[in-house]
């Protein structure tokens, strides 16, 4: 029996080899997420795989799966070079077997319409290939709708993400189990990048790219360094492999800002990304006033978004995976919670953030000059163009801030405000003042998502009683001492004020202020217009400030300020 084993191992390794498959030589070239309404394919989801290898590969075994589950094992098949199979559920095998080889598996994924994270995984457990996709990645807005598959254009460049997928071509939607309508040839490709960071615990590290490393490179160890810290392991994850998780020597303290140097990693194709750095930290718990509502655009210009900017104005790292933006319903309930972020992603002091419906979108129709620093979520709230609520929430729904705004809050000189961002003259200021409000400049494009606020003005209350800031102002709109502001420092609550603006000849102009109750400190704007709206000439003006109690006690101040360049 002796003289038979030879042969016997030979043939075990001949078939062995056979068999055996390096990842990516099986990827998903094609994925029909939502087949209606029909264009021409059958009313089932399923997705295309293609071997891209020079051997054949055995399915025997392999699964897929997404975030929420994992299908049933595949039946025997022997994929060929170049070849497709197409992947359904058991009672779809039928219609699609009449476009290409098809192979049903039990507990078939539901797959999401708008975005989801799929895999496939080869018998012993290894990711072969995933997909993160998601419905911008159809680049056509009908087509996104239903009826139509997305397709991979370049099977060689399994790594790529949106680059490389796209709405079928096909006019029956979709090409199941034959070479994709958009197959071709990828000329350029994204270079790899650090996309942020955050951690789990104090002395765990992870860093997310902007697309699937080399899993041998994303371990080694010799690819990072942080400050002050040693690193003891490294550890690239499945199953996008886009992540690695470094374990530190020494624990992190809350709050505290570190940064990461990464240097030498390769990415899945081989491509060497140059040094790059990232933040990271452990979050904070948020509280009232720690995040607060930046910059607001609740009318769109026609196929616009809504947008909402977030700033952070404390010395806390927030972790936006736990803050929720909400508004609240006809009877002033908080209702249509919606989440910011699915995956942890921090927002560092004095960073901003843009959430809205669509990227692509925003950078068309506002200058973005931190494209990362803009979250897509499925649905935002509803914020009416008249008037509506933002609403701030952390993870226990205690409100963070809140925002009753209205368009009546726009400058009044605007006729049509379709496309203007209202935007936050001071951060630290009262969050429902119409006065810490007013329109983004036109210089500016009429919104500044990402960046400092075209109106931004820092309220400086100065050593007196009343101080005028700036004391020259023109209200053209550049975004540009628009506005004049009128601080006030008191030496008790309980005052009220009135505010009458004066012209050069001592005839009253404006009303300003009537009968206001304050507090110690606070400020009111002027925007160079009378009490009918209308903007007055160039000229010195008069500002008189009368504050008084019940008390009896009452302060009278005159301050002057020049309007210099009136609309």
């Amino acid at each position: 029996m002796k003289k038979h084993l030879l042969p016997l191992c030979c043939l075990l390794a001949t078939t062995t080899c056979l068999y055996a498959q390096n990842r990516y030589q099986v990827v998903i070239t094609e994925i029909m997420a939502d087949p209606a309404p029909i264009v021409g394919l059958p009313n089932n989801e399923w997705i295309e795989l293609k071997n891209t290898g020079t051997t054949p590969v055995n399915l025997a075994g392999w699964r897929l799966g997404d975030l929420t589950g994992l299908s049933g094992p595949m039946p025997q098949y022997m994929l060929q070079p170049g070849s497709y199979v197409i992947v359904c559920t058991g009672n779809a095998v039928t219609a699609l077997s009449a476009f290409g080889a098809t192979l049903a598996v039990t507990s078939f994924p539901s797959l999401d319409n708008e975005t989801d994270q799929l895999f496939i995984r080869s018998a012993n457990g290894t990711t072969m290939h995933a997909v993160n996709y998601q419905s911008n990645w159809y680049n056509n807005e009908l087509k996104k709708e239903g009826g139509w598959a997305l397709e991979m254009i370049d099977p060689s460049q399994p790594c790529s993400g949106k680059e490389n997928w796209n709405a079928s071509m096909n006019a029956s939607g979709g090409t199941p189990g034959t070479v994709n309508s958009i197959n071709g040839s990828l000329t350029t490709l994204p270079e790899p990048a650090i996309s942020h960071s955050y951690t789990t615990g104090n002395n765990t590290v992870t860093i997310v790219f902007n697309q699937p490393v080399d899993s041998t490179s994303g371990a080694t160890l010799t690819h990072y360094t942080l400050a002050g810290n040693s690193i003891t392991g490294a550890r690239t994850m499945p199953p996008l492999f886009n992540q690695v998780q470094l374990t530190l020597a020494q624990p992190l303290t809350e709050a505290t800002i570190y940064s990461i140097t990464v240097n030498g990693l390769t990415n899945c194709s081989g491509k060497v990304m140059a040094g790059q750095q990232v933040q990271t930290g452990m979050a904070s718990a948020t509280i009232a006033q720690d995040l607060v509502v930046n910059e607001i655009l609740f009318r769109p210009r026609p196929n616009g978004y809504d947008y909402v900017e977030l700033f952070n104005r404390s010395k806390k790292i927030i972790d936006l995976s736990k803050i929720l933006l909400a508004n609240r319903n006809s009877t002033g309930n908080i209702d249509n919670i919606k989440s910011v972020s699915q995956q942890p992603i921090y927002i560092f002091p004095g960073d901003y953030i843009v959430v809205t419906e669509h990227a692509d979108n925003l950078a068309l129709n506002y200058l973005v000059k931190a494209p990362s620093k803009v979250m897509v979520i499925p649905a935002l709230p509803s914020y009416p163009n008249t008037g509506g609520t933002i609403v701030l929430l952390n993870e226990q729904g205690s409100v963070v801030d809140e925002v009753a705004y209205s368009n009546k809050w726009h400058f009044p000189l605007i006729d049509n405000d379709e496309g203007i961002a209202l935007e936050r003259i001071d951060p630290d200021q009262d969050s429902q003042s119409a006065q810490n409000w007013h329109s983004a400049a036109s210089t500016a494009g009429y919104g500044t998502p990402t960046y400092l606020n075209s109106q931004y003005k820092s309220v400086e209350t100065g050593k007196g009683s009343i101080s005028v800031s700036p004391a020259v102002f023109s209200p053209d709109g550049d975004g540009f001492n628009d506005i004049t502001s009128i601080s006030y420092n008191l030496p008790q609550s309980g005052f009220v004020a009135n505010i009458t603006i004066f012209d050069a000849a001592g005839r009253p102009v404006k009303n300003l202020v009537r009968n206001a109750t304050t507090s110690t400190s606070g400020y009111w704007n002027w925007n160079g217009l009378n009490d009918k709206n209308n903007p007055l000439p160039i000229g010195t003006y008069i500002i008189f400030s009368e504050f008084f109690n019940l008390q009896g006690k009452k302060q009278v101040y005159k301050n002057t300020v020049v309007l210099a360049r009136p609309l």
